[in-house]
């Protein structure tokens, strides 16, 4: 089958921008099922080290979008997918944020509000979920996922620290 990746970058990335509620990292499930399994972009390990190389990078989690694209067609795919997943958004909330204001104390909009939250959250819990299966694939890497979810849920610990020992044991071979 012959595609312009350019384009299923393009009109992938526009739909995707626009169902991305809570962000690119509630997108995560989505961009890895089209990514890995549909387009064959990448494998279940790229993906997952894309992921890391995207939340290590300073700037805004849609940094991920970027590098797939750039992995997909180099720097066009990188701007192709950048801007399409960002340019449907902005737009639309832009025209949605002079509505909204509006109606700042209405019932229904107190209700919506309340609404995406637990969505958005449940979104990002499924992120998490699919970047842990797809970077688990040994005894050792889900009992690290496992503990530093753990500590990360009840511990008031910055991440930076078990980032700290969780890349300690990936540069020290035991994974």
């Amino acid at each position: 089958m012959n595609f312009n990746p350019l384009a299923a970058l393009l009109g992938y990335f526009a739909l995707l921008s626009l169902f991305a509620v809570g962000g690119a990292n509630a997108a995560i499930p989505e961009m890895h099922r089209v990514a890995v399994e549909v387009m064959h972009w990448m494998s279940d390990r790229q993906f997952a080290d894309t992921y890391a190389i995207a939340q290590l990078s300073p700037g805004p989690n849609v940094i991920i979008v970027t590098l797939i694209g750039y992995h997909v067609a180099g720097f066009a795919g990188a701007s192709v997918a950048t801007i399409a997943m960002c340019g449907p958004t902005c737009t639309l909330a832009f025209f949605v944020a002079r509505f909204w204001d509006r109606f700042k104390d209405a019932p229904w909009r107190i209700a919506i509000q309340a609404g995406l939250v637990p969505l958005s959250l449940g979104l990002i819990a499924a992120s998490a979920f699919v970047l842990a299966r797809a970077a688990d694939h040994e005894l050792v890497a889900w009992l690290i996922t496992a503990t530093t979810a753990a500590v990360a849920f009840w511990t008031r610990l910055n991440p930076l620290w078990i980032f700290l020992v969780a890349g300690s044991i990936g540069l020290a071979g035991w994974l």
